[in-house]
């Protein structure tokens, strides 16, 4: 008798498993995530338990000696930088981002390096045609790269061709949702498929040692689409972020299990491809004009990577009977929300008849509590109309009683405000820990805030 087919129901948010359907996933609470996949059950020799016997797992102690795994360098300092010094062997990366943003454009770049240096690489696509693919080549200038092209979506047809080439060292898959593998029965990019096509190629990656490189698609909210559990799948997951109306571009990690998380790296995208930026801090202030209220710099962090960048504030008058306007671009709406009123309870400013707009220049998305101060100080001079300081940056986390609260790494921040010529710095008021403080840089002033009520009156004492 042939075995019936069985039918679940899983969430593609969380990947939590679901007896039948239902708008809501019980576990992640998210609406209309459930997707249907076949399941063929188990043969009764497999499923029942005395079927075989395992063997004993080897034990090992904590201590030992490890060596570090072996990295190949892709070329591109910014991405080498976000992997943490390179591509491991048999490690699994995925790579998000919204379409057109550039993720085809970074890897295909990357790929011909790797394939300059000598090494053999794969391109695998199974969204466009090899002569689309050529005809991008043309546009970045590596069409005389020793690149190996393939189009197909037939996962199976793939590892075949994986195996009966060995000397392959790094296979890129663009992308994910577009593989299908004809063991499972449901359409390509559904929850079951893009499970099922990662695992083939996960295995066949970890058993013959290249390094493998996925592309994921990315829901609305920016999330990567298909089951959660492809994450956990994977070895590093990197996220491709940037603003079209900007010509940077973010490459963020938010796991790697080879290297640092949250470290990024800077690029611009050009008319030949994306180039590297070295120093982003002197990008994104280039068009700074220091001269006009409403404008402070924020020494900021992202990663182990100090970034400065312009944070403007513009106070209108609200127009019409209905609530005032609260525009954000590049910052957290909540916590300017949280802002406003610590400044207007805290500090006595009347600020709740104004439309306010705010805006981190550059297209960068800051997501770090420290940005506080330089926000505050933006809406400062936006009310008063007088000017910060053209040679001053802040940093600063301010709590709600108005308290200004120390941030991590500020030495580092320091440095990097004194390496574009910055004279002084607003900070949180510094609690020394055992030995004395570090002195700042050479020729920067340090004004040390205790509550936010400081930016408004003249009692700040430099040192």
């Amino acid at each position: 008798m042939a075995k019936k087919t069985s039918r679940q129901y899983v969430c593609k948010a969380c990947g939590a498993v679901h007896a039948k359907w239902a708008g809501q996933c019980d576990a992640c609470q998210e609406w209309n995530t459930l997707e249907e996949m076949a399941v063929e059950p188990l043969a009764a020799s497999s499923a029942s338990p005395r079927a075989g016997k395992g063997r004993r797992v080897q034990l090992h102690g904590l201590g030992g000696k490890v060596e570090l795994p072996p990295r190949t360098g892709t070329g591109i300092a910014e991405l080498d930088r976000v992997l943490g010094g390179g591509l491991v062997p048999a490690s699994v990366v995925l790579v998000g981002g919204d379409p057109g943003i550039g993720k085809s454009t970074l890897l295909l770049q990357a790929a011909s390096r790797l394939a300059g240096k000598g090494e053999r690489v794969l391109y695998i696509s199974g969204e466009e045609a090899v002569d689309q693919i050529r005809l991008r080549a043309i546009r970045l200038g590596v069409v005389e790269s020793s690149l190996d092209l393939a189009a197909s979506i037939n996962v199976a047809d793939i590892v075949a061709t994986l195996e009966a080439e060995p000397d392959v060292k790094v296979v890129v898959i663009d992308s994910i949702q577009t593989m299908w593998l004809e063991t499972v029965d449901s359409a390509p990019g559904t929850v079951s498929q893009v499970r099922a096509c990662a695992f083939e190629l996960i295995r066949a990656a970890k058993r013959r040692g290249f390094s493998l490189i996925l592309v994921g698609h990315v829901t609305k909210e920016g999330a990567l689409a298909g089951p959660r559990v492809l994450e956990h799948m994977v070895d590093a997951v990197m996220y491709f972020e940037g603003d079209r109306g900007h010509q940077f571009r973010i490459l963020r990690a938010a796991k790697n299990r080879y290297g640092a998380t949250d470290e990024i790296g800077v690029f611009a995208m050009t008319d030949r491809g994306l180039e590297e930026v070295s120093n982003p801090s002197a990008l994104f202030l280039a068009e700074r004009r220091g001269n006009i209220a409403g404008s402070a710099v924020f020494a900021g962090l992202e990663g182990s990577r100090p970034v400065l960048l312009e944070v403007q504030a513009l106070l209108s008058p609200k127009g019409g009977d209905g609530a005032p306007r609260r525009a954000v671009v590049g910052w957290d709406s909540g916590r300017l929300a949280m802002l406003l009123a610590v400044l207007e309870t805290r500090c006595g400013l009347k600020l709740s008849g104004m439309d306010v707009y705010l805006n981190v220049a550059g297209g960068l998305r800051v997501v770090e509590p420290a940005a506080d101060l330089a926000v505050a100080a933006a809406l400062v001079s936006a009310a008063s109309d007088v000017p910060t300081s053209p040679g001053a940056v802040y940093f600063g986390e301010v709590g709600l009683s108005g308290e200004v609260r120390q941030v991590s790494q500020a030495d580092a921040r320091l440095k990097e405000a004194a390496k574009l010529g910055f004279t002084q710095a607003v900070l949180p008021r510094r609690i020394a820990r055992g030995s004395a403080r570090s002195r700042p840089p050479e020729g920067m002033s340090l004004l040390e805030l205790g509550h936010i009520s400081d930016l408004v009156g003249p009692d700040v004492e430099a040192e």
